[in-house]
């Protein structure tokens, strides 16, 4: 059940990301893809938000992940320095146990990935425009995003 929002601002991005953050209250794993500069930092940013976390959120583009405290932990994880890269990085741990995972270009570490997730593509229209792309798989994912858009 693949649900599209467009957004047509990074406030509009992060405020869609924002309403997810906050009906989130169990640990939860999102895959964020997307060419660089699409926005799947900014969508981190507003889902953050909604978990009540005030921190600067950026990307671990070079610390490879990132841990926010909020009123559910934010496990920031960017893969995509992660392509050739085969040896325990101890994820496993936490993709789907605790917190919030959100994990950009999560096409590197497919063997981490749970049973249920809710899976992000965020696609660059113009300038400002994306099209956000959610595809739910499990029951509390579809629930997540069903009101939403």
């Amino acid at each position: 059940m693949e649900k599209v929002y467009l957004s047509k601002s990074y406030e509009d991005t992060q405020n869609i990301a924002y309403k997810i953050g906050s009906k989130i209250n169990e640990p939860m794993v999102f895959l964020l893809s997307g060419d660089l500069g699409a926005g799947k930092t900014t969508f981190t940013q507003g889902l953050a938000k909604g978990l009540d976390i005030t921190k600067t959120i950026s990307s671990p583009t070079f610390t490879i992940m990132k841990n926010y405290n909020g009123r559910l932990a934010l496990n920031h994880i960017d893969a995509y320095r992660l392509e050739s890269l085969h040896q325990d990085l101890g994820f496993e741990e936490l993709v789907g146990t605790i917190g919030v995972t959100v994990i950009e270009w999560p096409d590197f570490l497919e063997e981490l990935f749970p049973e249920e997730y809710l899976r992000i593509n965020i696609l660059r229209i113009s300038k400002n425009k994306r099209k956000i792309l959610f595809n739910p798989k499990g029951l509390k994912y579809e629930k997540l995003i069903e009101d939403l858009i």
